[in-house]
């Protein structure tokens, strides 16, 4: 290396420094996972798949506008559920107490039928509930409820298949619920293993929790810096509050 070069380096260090050392900081300081805290008994979560006209919302900045033009802020969003390649829900998909999409208790291929999955269900009393497919019962008190796999939490258990190490990773949502009865709702904001993934939520208290979909993964948190509107996927599930007028299409 000659001396120009010595020479330029020393002026530019500096510099690479005062770009590198706020990003370092920003990066430490930033958790792995975006997530929300829903408390059902007092806060709008519903799952969302068509709207009035039969057409999907697709995005998260779709359900955004259709809500928003019906006076309904959305709080917090993600996709909540894996599809068909028709985007219909697979496996079991209720919605305002009506059955659209059956419980689907077959054997296959890949993670939705990684036993035990599950079912992430709301009733009509406000109330959330996680529980494997095969101990899920059909009740009119159901209002919503989407089916995926695996579990990633099973009575304060791992998955039993999930290895810590493993290799296979991907950018992950998911849902469980915390010891209060509140919904915690998150997505990995880096590729994560099952395992790591699951392990999140059994640190945060959750006894119950379900993977809800992997690489397709968006998240929209009302206010925050970086927030995920695209996206084209099937079931939604959105946390949302009034606003004082609807916006008028």
């Amino acid at each position: 290396m000659n001396k120009y070069k010595v020479l330029l380096l020393a002026a530019l260090a500096p510099v690479l420094l005062g770009l590198l050392i706020p990003l370092a900081r920003q990066l430490v300081g930033t958790s792995p996972f975006i997530s929300y805290r829903a408390d059902v008994r007092r806060t709008p979560l519903r799952l969302y798949w068509k709207d009035e006209h039969g057409q999907r919302f697709r995005s998260l900045e779709g359900l955004k506008s259709w809500l928003g033009a019906r006076g309904q802020k959305l709080v917090f969003a993600m996709n909540a559920g894996m599809f068909n390649p028709q985007y219909a829900p697979q496996g079991l998909f209720i919605e305002a107490g009506e059955t659209i999409m059956p419980l689907d208790t077959a054997a296959g291929a890949g993670n939705f039928y990684l036993k035990p999955n599950g079912v992430f269900y709301l009733t009509t009393d406000s109330a959330a509930h996680i529980c494997p497919s095969a101990d899920f019962r059909p009740s009119p008190r159901v209002a919503y409820a989407t089916q995926s796999g695996p579990m990633l939490v099973v009575d304060g258990q791992l998955h039993p298949a999930f290895r810590a190490g493993s290799a296979n990773r991907q950018i992950r949502n998911g849902v469980g619920l915390l010891p209060d009865g509140r919904v915690l709702l998150a997505m990995s904001r880096r590729k994560i293993n099952f395992y790591d993934f699951a392990e999140y939520f059994r640190q945060a208290g959750c006894r119950q929790a379900l993977y809800l979909d992997g690489f397709v993964s968006r998240s929209y948190e009302h206010g925050a810096r970086q927030t995920q509107t695209d996206g084209d996927f099937g079931v939604i599930i959105g946390v949302t509050e009034a606003t004082v007028r609807p916006v008028r299409q």
